[in-house]
């Protein structure tokens, strides 16, 4: 199994692009003037389903043929892969199996219900995970789809670089948080090709930052009992998609909750743009005194999903 190529990249943004939104690009004079940078933020907070893995499940259904996808999928999330999935699966006219930890926000959990998927609870850990998955892969005959470690979804997240680059051209730094490593490693892939003077930053919470670890010791290093807010970013890195990361990026930067909740809030009041916890780490990361770039560089964040429970607002409960 081989990462995509731009080529492939390319024919996925063909093949899915009347079937998801192109998501704004947006600007803010404000946030410009606090970060000391022209900040040009990718909203796929505003993309179907609230987050960025439209683009990667979307890409992965429309490309199954009709024997296997009439048996439909199944894939072990948090709560926007698996949004993502139902979706893509209820699109297509396929059923969907969803296995989510019992500690996934329950407005993600309604949203997968309310696509019509399945929803298998498990324990929140990974072994968990796996093993609900592939009960229900050996009872029904579904295809399981990886939420990160597949290379038809990684084409799929790739496309949101391929956008952002359209929209606003070569950039100096793209700034992308890391989960399982799916839509970073896309956008390694796609900037590379488009864009090889831009610098690649990833970037984690402190409390699950095994793709810092990783990139530090030159070796993939499992998660270990991660701590964050981010619920989106407490995955570890696939087999696919570390190598990508280890030989592209320039460096990973870490960013505690704290942080992130500062970042929601200023996007909230001076972008009027709604991110969960995991979007607003590249704008927590770009404000940090720990940032490498320059002053006055242009940075494109990819703000990753908007899925946030109102009820549940991390500046709310913290206080």
């Amino acid at each position: 199994m081989n990462p995509p190529t731009i080529d492939d990249i390319r024919q996925a943004h063909d093949r899915i692009r009347d079937r998801i939104h192109r998501t704004p690009v947006i600007t803010c004079s404000m946030l410009d003037e606090m970060s000391n940078h022209r900040l040009y933020f990718k909203c796929e907070n505003l993309q179907g389903v609230g987050a960025f893995k439209l683009r990667g499940a979307t890409n992965a259904i429309v490309s199954m043929n009709d024997q296997d996808a009439r048996k439909g999928v199944c894939t072990h999330s948090s709560g926007n892969h698996a949004q993502a999935l139902a979706r893509a699966a209820r699109d297509r006219g396929i059923p969907a199996w969803i296995v989510m930890p019992v500690t996934a926000p329950v407005v993600k959990r309604r949203a997968v219900e309310g696509y019509g998927a399945t929803v298998i609870s498990c324990e929140p850990t990974l072994q968990a995970r796996e093993a609900s998955a592939a009960k229900i892969v050996a009872e029904t005959g579904a295809t399981f789809v990886h939420p990160y470690n597949d290379p038809r979804i990684i084409a799929g997240q790739a496309t949101a670089a391929i956008e952002l680059f359209e929209d606003v051209g070569e950039l100096d730094a793209v700034i992308v948080p890391i989960g399982g490593g799916g839509l970073m490693s896309g956008t390694c892939l796609a900037m590379t090709a488009l864009s090889p003077s831009t610098r690649l930053i990833g970037v984690e919470p402190a409390g699950a930052d095994d793709a810092a670890r990783s990139l530090a010791a030159g070796e993939r290093l499992p998660q270990t009992n991660p701590r964050s807010i981010c619920d989106g970013l407490l995955t570890t890195l696939g087999e696919l998609t570390w190598p990508v990361l280890r030989d592209h990026l320039e460096t990973i930067m870490t960013v505690e909750d704290q942080q992130v909740i500062t970042a929601m809030k200023l996007l909230w009041e001076r972008a009027k743009t709604v991110v969960e916890p995991s979007g607003a780490t590249p704008l927590a990361a770009v404000m940090s005194d720990a940032c490498p770039l320059p002053a006055g560089s242009r940075v494109g964040l990819i703000l990753t999903g908007g899925n946030v429970d109102l009820e549940r607002l991390p500046w709310r409960m913290s206080g």
